[in-house]
């Protein structure tokens, strides 16, 4: 269930590591051509389980969206 709530607008600077699953995901779609926004919606799947569920210890329900970046740096 997606809730409507409005973001708490905070800039959060993340030093996180994308799970093994999600950066394959990200990858494949990438080297099939996906656009921007389903590769924003893989790692933000990503970020949601690893930084904000704490893989599955806390906020269940919570849904992320990824918007508004200023800058991203990916390593692999």
């Amino acid at each position: 269930m997606r809730h409507p709530a409005v973001g708490d607008g905070r800039v959060r600077r993340l030093t996180v590591h994308l799970p093994p699953q999600y950066a394959r995901r990200l990858f494949d779609a990438r080297d099939v051509g996906a656009g921007e926004r389903q590769l924003r919606q893989i790692v933000a799947e990503g970020l949601q389980e690893v930084y904000f569920k704490d893989g599955g210890r806390r906020a269940d329900e919570l849904e992320v969206e990824f918007t508004d970046i200023d800058y991203l740096d990916l390593g692999y």
